[in-house]
C-alpha cells in the first residue's frame, strides 16, 4: 500500500531522516535502497564528495547547494543502516563531530592560546595523535591513513605523518634531487623495455611529486585538476577550429593539432596579460 511522503511541516533534516527510514522499510520501502550495504553505498559517497568539489571549482553555488544535499543524503543513508544494526544513529554522528570540533579547538572553546597559525596547526596534530593513541588502533604511525583516499592525496598524508617525526628531507633541493633520481630510473626501465619495473618506478616518481607538493604546501590533486581543466579547454579549442575547417580530430594530424594547441596557449597568455 502506498503511503504519503513524510510531511513538509517537519524540519528539513527530520524529514530527510524520515524519508530514508521509509526507503529502507523492509515492508514497503524501495527495493534498491533496501538491498544496499555500507560497501555498496561507499562508492556513491566518494562520488558525491567529488561532485561537491566540482561545483566549487566551477563556482556554481546553485549546483553546490544540490550537491551538498546529495552528500548529506549519503551521511543519512550510512547512519540509517547503522541504526538498523543497533550500532549508532544520525544523532550520534552529529554528537561525535560536535564533540570533536570543540575538543580540537581549545583556543576557541577553552583557555588554550596559540601564538601563530603554525603553532595552531601543531596543536591540531598533537590533539589528533592523542585521539589515535586513545583509540589504540594504530600500531604504526601510518596505520590509520585511509587506503581509500586518492593515491596522490594519501601519499601526501603518509609523507606528512612521517615528516612529523623527523623522517623528512632537509630542504626542498633534496626533494628535487630525489625527483631527478627517480625520473632517471624510470627512463632507464623504459629504455630497457621492462614495463613492470617502469610501472613501479612511475609510482616512485609520483610519490616524490607528492612529497614535493607537501613541501611547497600545494595540494597535488588541486594542481592536477587545474591542469586537467587547462587540457580540456585547449583541446576543445583544437576541436572547435577543426570543426570550422570541416574536420574532426581523427581527420587531422599531429602537426595541425599541435599548431592549434599553440594558438590556444598563446590566446590564454594574451588574455592573462590584459
Amino acid at each position: 500500500m502506498t503511503r504519503p511522503a513524510p510531511p513538509e511541516t517537519l524540519r528539513p533534516i527530520d524529514r530527510l531522516l524520515a524519508i530514508m527510514a521509509r526507503l529502507r522499510d523492509p515492508a514497503d520501502g524501495c527495493p534498491w535502497d533496501q538491498e544496499q550495504t555500507f560497501a555498496t553505498i561507499a562508492p556513491y559517497t566518494v562520488e558525491e564528495a567529488y561532485e561537491v568539489a566540482d561545483a566549487i571549482e566551477r563556482n556554481d553555488l546553485s549546483d553546490l547547494k544540490e550537491e551538498l544535499g546529495d552528500l548529506l543524503l549519503q551521511v543519512v543513508f550510512h547512519a540509517r543502516m547503522a541504526e538498523e544494526q543497533g550500532a549508532f544513529a544520525f544523532e550520534d554522528v552529529a554528537r561525535a563531530i560536535n564533540d570533536k570540533m570543540v575538543r580540537r579547538h581549545p583556543h576557541v572553546f577553552a583557555e588554550e592560546t596559540y601564538g601563530s597559525l603554525a603553532e595552531q596547526k601543531g596543536g591540531w596534530e598533537t590533539l589528533k595523535a592523542a585521539e589515535r593513541a586513545k583509540k589504540g588502533r594504530a600500531a604504526s604511525l601510518l596505520d590509520d591513513v585511509p587506503v581509500g583516499l586518492p593515491a596522490l592525496t594519501r601519499a601526501v598524508k603518509l609523507s606528512k605523518r612521517a615528516a612529523g617525526v623527523g623522517f623528512v628531507w632537509p630542504d626542498i633541493s633534496h626533494v628535487v634531487d630525489k625527483l631527478d633520481e627517480e625520473f632517471a630510473e624510470l627512463k632507464a626501465e623504459i629504455a630497457a623495455g621492462d614495463l613492470e619495473k617502469a610501472r613501479q618506478e612511475m609510482g616512485d616518481v609520483l610519490f616524490v611529486v607528492a612529497n614535493l607538493a607537501r613541501t611547497l604546501d600545494v595540494d597535488p590533486e588541486d594542481s592536477l585538476r587545474f591542469t586537467n581543466a587547462k587540457f580540456v579547454r585547449r583541446f576543445q579549442y583544437v576541436e572547435k577550429v577543426l570543426a570550422e575547417r570541416g574536420k574532426t580530430p581523427d581527420q587531422s594530424d599531429l602537426a595541425e593539432m599541435d599548431a592549434l594547441w599553440d594558438e590556444a596557449k598563446a590566446a590564454e597568455r594574451a588574455k592573462a596579460a590584459e
